[in-house]
């Protein structure tokens, strides 16, 4: 009869446990998932950034192929970016600059739950424009 009594406080001690260490391990998971997502989404903006530098640096380029060239590179992940350039001007300056932003409740999978989301994922990159001397 007692040994009945210690099993069943076993097992409704080990059901309190659980329901205090859930939430948490719950939480790390999620934060696991997110910190991919997010990063996964960085990786694919800084290569967008890239492949919009290479067109920008190209003699004859245009705004409008830059633009949808970046947007190309991250239409298979569902993403729509705001895409700034800073244009060469020869001789001074002949570095071409493509800055890709994102803001990132739009790339959140959680929301708000691990703090604000009212700042912008960001990546550029430079290339000097060819054909200058």
């Amino acid at each position: 009869m007692r040994a009945r009594m210690g099993r069943k406080r076993r097992r409704g001690s080990a059901a309190v446990e659980l329901a205090v260490v859930l939430p948490f391990l719950l939480t790390l998971l999620f934060g696991i998932i997110e910190y991919g997502w997010v990063l996964c989404v960085r990786q694919t903006m800084v290569n967008a950034a890239r492949e919009g530098a290479r067109v920008a640096s190209l003699m004859g380029s245009t705004d409008q192929e830059v633009r949808e060239r970046v947007q190309e590179y991250l239409a298979p992940m569902g993403l729509t970016a705001e895409v700034t350039l800073e244009r060469a001007s020869p001789p001074d300056n002949p570095v071409e600059k493509v800055t890709v932003t994102i803001p990132y409740r739009q790339v959140s999978l959680l929301g708000a739950y691990f703090g604000s989301t009212d700042y912008n994922l960001v990546s550029s990159c430079s290339m000097r424009k060819e054909g200058f001397e």
